[in-house]
């Protein structure tokens, strides 16, 4: 049977779960020799009331390839992400022709070091406070998309602070008997290399850094000894980059953001904000899963401080994407119609992490008539800047902000797009909270520190 985790594991009393199960058997081809890897395991599990979503991280030596430039490394797999039971206890159950769980688990290739004998363990503590950040958010993980740590990940003075996804080479996609798995491996990446994937896009860095000696080799092997970014050690992908920047703008369609509107009408009383309209939400759709119930029920407290740091989703479609209320707030398409809200003004307030990002969302988003979204990092909230080019949004330049639920819409007409860029240049100089007024659109943004 393989991969027993205690003697107990393979008892009758205590089976090992069927989707586990079958994810240890495709380690088990990759690693044949080693059906007994070293695990990180949570203590408590997490449907008992653990803080750990993650029941279990896997590492196995790999040898690497040094004909291929693969060096020897540890391959950290985790186990949770995904459905592991089938009866509902942390997902919703499903079948073999859906997701599992939310569809993917995460791997993590940190390069050997001369001598090492077992793997470090801090990578489970990243993965972990990654699966949080997922089953707090539902913000799922996908090839291309881009963490921001802003701290060493193995808590260090290395450069590589930050993270971007790709998928397993090894691994790849997965089908289990409660639906398919995709193998989301970690790639740690220095400031510079994050900073180029938001401009452009996180699959075209992933491919350079793959062709960059010492930068990780095809399979993304993670040196936290790297010293030099890809485009110290090759000054001539820079051009690459600025020449993909100029040509076809920016694939980032939307980050986790701590963000929040409210809109207040002279004429009336009433202040309308998102918290109201999250309550309403609520209301309307009382149809949680179990994993929403699972999570929403958690405190705060078992949140990793570090989880301030932003998810990064792409539109990998180029053109003009249609949105919908699914792909902008993460949330199951409401049981009734929601008649969007129209609104004669908004105040915006995010944190200034979403706020530096904003320009790079003028300049390589709405300018090539693409939308960008601010997710909140918890519940469904969702702000979008829209194009009057942008199919699927419900504002029109007589009606420029309108809210569905949880998502609201804010239309930037053309023109409007090149001053808002222009008075966002002092951004990352201004005393916070520093709030910006355009009051011929009858709009305000105020940008507020992180939190602690």
């Amino acid at each position: 049977m393989g991969f027993p985790l205690n003697a107990g594991c393979m008892s009758t009393q205590n089976p090992i779960p069927v989707g586990l199960h079958a994810l240890y058997n495709i380690c088990r081809n990759v690693y044949p020799s080693q059906p007994n890897p070293l695990q990180v395991t949570a203590v408590v599990k997490y449907w008992l009331g653990g803080p750990d979503p993650l029941d279990y991280i896997s590492m196995y030596a790999n040898a690497g390839d040094a004909k291929l430039n693969i060096p020897p490394h540890w391959h950290y797999i985790s186990f949770g992400l995904s459905d592991l039971h089938g009866d509902g206890r942390v997902h919703e159950i499903s079948g073999p022709e859906t997701q599992s769980g939310f569809g993917f688990e995460l791997t993590f290739r940190l390069k050997r070091e001369s001598g090492e004998t077992s793997p470090p363990t801090w990578p489970a503590a990243v993965m972990q406070a990654l699966a949080k950040y997922v089953f707090q958010s539902e913000n799922v993980l996908c090839p291309g998309d881009h963490v921001s740590w802003h701290c060493s990940l193995d808590n260090s003075e290395s450069r590589i602070q930050h993270m971007l996804m790709t998928e397993d080479p090894q691994l790849g996609t997965a089908m289990t008997p409660f639906g398919s798995v995709t193998f989301i491996q970690i790639v740690g990446v220095c400031a510079e290399e994050l900073k180029a994937a938001q401009q452009w896009n996180g699959p075209s860095i992933i491919d350079l850094m793959k062709s960059v000696p010492g930068a990780g080799g095809p399979w993304l092997v993670t040196d936290m000894r790297r010293g030099e970014t890809i485009f110290e050690i090759d000054p001539e992908i820079q051009e690459a980059v600025d020449d993909g920047i100029a040509t076809e703008g920016s694939n980032l369609s939307g980050v986790s953001a701590r963000c929040s509107w409210s809109e207040h009408n002279p004429f009336n009383s009433e202040n309308i904000s998102s918290e109201s309209d999250n309550n309403e939400k609520k209301a309307i759709d009382g149809k949680s899963n179990k994993s929403k119930n699972l999570v929403r029920n958690k405190s705060d407290s078992s949140r990793n401080s570090r989880n301030s740091s932003m998810s990064v989703s792409h539109d990998h479609n180029q053109s003009n994407s249609p949105m919908s209320y699914t792909s902008e707030t993460g949330a199951p398409e409401p049981g009734e119609l929601l008649q969007p809200r129209f609104l004669n003004s908004i105040h915006l307030q995010l944190n200034l992490e979403a706020g530096l990002l904003l320009p790079l969302a003028l300049r390589g988003r709405l300018k090539h008539g693409r939308h960008f979204t601010f997710k909140n990092v918890i519940g469904d909230l969702a702000i979008t800047f829209v194009t009057p080019s942008v199919s699927g949004s419900h504002v029109t330049r007589e009606h420029p902000y309108a809210i569905t639920g949880p998502w609201l819409q804010i239309l930037i007409p053309d023109e409007f797009i090149d001053e808002i860029y222009a008075e966002l240049q002092d951004l990352s100089e201004v005393q916070l909270p520093h709030t910006y007024n355009w009051p011929s659109k009858n709009i305000s943004l105020t940008i507020v520190a992180e939190e602690a």
